[in-house]
């Protein structure tokens, strides 16, 4: 009745579950859209697929690797619904290459090469946890941010101030300028580091006006 079901294939569906689970855990503490319980059942699901589809070639006959095939269009629809697209950004792209991956190290182990696998994971990790730490870190990361501005009633300043983030090649969404008693109220989003940030702030001050950013994410 188990005769399908040894300590070989055991091993190499545990090894999947255990390799997805680590990639997971940190995503998950990270805060990441794919974390614990994805990466683990994306690894151990392309694993199970990569040992059905070897398993009935040898029983039924046909090409082993037609079933194993199919999981690469599949990760890609599963990596598609974490890419989020809001306010004009997208993000999640990071952990959907991240999928892409999980479900290699998962097709590896169905596949019979635990030194493979593990190898992959051990270098995800050091891609997600040390590289994205380090982009933080340095300000390396863009993100959206919102921009206020405070310009004088003078003339051609509000032009002025529009052509210094284009100058920069910094693309800018949502702006908005409203009449006040001060003079304007300039407002825009761009999608910047915190060095384009830092620098675009120094030159809006440079011509005399008061600006102010703010993250639209955490």
């Amino acid at each position: 009745m188990l005769h399908d079901l040894n300590l070989y294939v055991v091993g190499r569906l545990l090894l999947a579950a255990v390799l997805g689970g680590i990639i997971g855990l940190e995503r998950q503490l990270r805060h990441k859209p794919a974390g614990l319980r994805t990466n683990l059942l994306i690894s151990f699901g392309a694993a199970l697929f990569t040992v059905v589809s070897y398993e009935m070639a040898a029983t039924v006959g046909g090409d082993h690797t037609r079933i194993a095939a199919q999981i690469i269009p599949g990760i890609g629809f599963i990596g598609a619904g974490v890419v989020i697209r809001e306010r004009g950004s997208i993000s999640g792209i990071t952990s959907a290459a991240g999928i892409f991956v999980m479900a290699a190290i998962g097709m590896a182990c169905g596949a019979a090469m635990p030194v493979t696998a593990t190898f992959s994971t051990l270098l995800l990790l050091v891609a997600s946890a040390l590289l994205g730490a380090a982009e933080e870190r340095f300000g390396l990361d863009a993100r959206p941010v919102c921009f206020r501005l405070t310009v004088p009633d003078a003339g051609g300043i509000v032009e002025r101030v529009h052509q210094i983030p284009a100058g920069a090649g910094i693309e800018i969404r949502r702006w908005q300028t409203h009449k006040t008693d001060e003079g304007f109220t300039v407002e825009f989003e761009a999608e910047v580091t915190l060095m384009q940030e830092r620098d675009l702030l120094a030159k809006l001050g440079g011509v005399g006006v008061r600006c102010e950013a703010r993250p639209l994410r955490p």
